[in-house]
């Protein structure tokens, strides 16, 4: 039987929204790692047309996207032109598939739009089935997949080299059957992001963003910044809230008490606002993989919230520093070995903490 050219957009009712997105004029715009969108269909042809933002036509740090069919990734692209379409899946004959659309960079440098998805099929598209758990990932560039492509570890970044898909939290979100949500911005922290100077970088704080839709130097269809926009908690409510901050403030903090009972300080803050967001979410406080030295800080912080709030609906668990002999991505970021050890030990650990199978 003949399938029908139709044409839907990304909205709730045609797909399954996959971490923060915001709708406008007709585009589902894409800022954080992992964002996207995954439908179902039965037919023979799907074909998804993106648009860029002002960053695309630049060439500099694009907004890199993945398409999979079936869990197969047909397209791996950087979005360098207002409008693109890719034909994901052409056949004879009509059969069942899931496609997936993922941004696999980060937020902080560039956006991207999922503008029409265009199949021949009879019943149309649908959203895929939810998944068995949600988990909300709170990070920086570890969470980002940062130079994770790069098997260099003198490279700079690039978005190029980035891809959240192979990073420990994505990783442990399909381990675990859950759908996810990453709000993770590499070089960010709690009191200081990245810096070489001993100077406080303060405009690269996440709690600063932690309740926008992003933060870009990209636009949604060119007019507005994703840190304009609040988030809405009721769209995605998860099971658990991973927490991974500490290792941008590490290099500020050093092994100043004084720096480092800050970070605690505000960590606890932090947790105040996260709590505030989530009311009744488990929340997991992690830290380790690029260096361990503010672990005892955040262990601090989740003790002194505790002790102000009376709420010990929280935890903390230490990742394994990274070992040189698993390699590196770019800026001696973790390889793609080093993520998947952390995934196996966040994993397991979350099984026992949640009681999950």
């Amino acid at each position: 039987m003949a399938g029908t050219i139709q044409v839907f957009r990304a909205t709730e009712e045609n797909v399954k929204i996959i971490g923060r997105t915001h709708y406008y004029n007709d585009v589902l715009w894409l800022a954080l790692s992992g964002s996207g969108v995954e439908f179902t269909f039965y037919g023979r042809k799907a074909e998804i047309t993106l648009q860029g933002d002002a960053i695309a036509s630049t060439g500099n740090n694009l907004a890199r996207i993945a398409i999979c069919v079936n869990g197969v990734r047909v397209i791996d692209d950087q979005i360098n032109q207002p409008i693109v379409t890719y034909t994901v899946f052409e056949s004879d004959t009509e059969q069942e598939f899931t496609v997936t659309v993922i941004k696999l960079s980060e937020a902080a440098m560039s956006t991207a739009g999922i503008k029409a998805i265009k199949v021949d099929a009879v019943g149309g598209i649908k959203p895929a089935p939810a998944r068995v758990h949600k988990i909300e990932f709170i990070g920086d560039s570890i969470t980002c997949g940062y130079g994770v492509d790069d098997e260099d570890g003198t490279h700079p970044f690039t978005t190029a080299t980035e891809d959240v898909t192979k990073a420990y939290a994505y990783l442990t979100a399909r381990r675990l059957q859950a759908d996810y949500s990453m709000v993770s911005f590499s070089g960010y922290g709690i009191i200081t992001g990245y810096t070489e100077n001993d100077q406080k970088l303060t405009t690269h704080l996440l709690p600063d963003y932690y309740e926008k839709v992003g933060k870009s130097e990209g636009r949604f269809n060119n007019t507005l910044f994703p840190q304009q926009l609040p988030w809405d908690f009721n769209r995605f409510v998860p099971d658990l809230i991973v927490i991974n901050l500490g290792t941008n403030d590490d290099s500020y903090t050093k092994d100043n008490p004084g720096l480092q009972a800050e970070y605690a300080r505000d960590y606890t803050g932090f947790l105040k606002t996260v709590r505030h967001c989530n009311p009744h979410t488990p929340i997991l406080c992690t830290l380790g993989i690029m260096g361990d030295r503010l672990y005892p800080y955040v262990e601090q912080a989740v003790s002194r919230y505790s002790a102000e709030t009376g709420d010990h609906n929280i935890s903390t668990m230490k990742f394994e520093v990274q070992q040189a002999a698993d390699g590196y991505g770019s800026d001696l970021h973790p390889s793609p070995v080093t993520h998947r050890k952390a995934a196996d030990k966040l994993a397991a650990h979350i099984k026992k903490l949640m009681n999950w199978e």
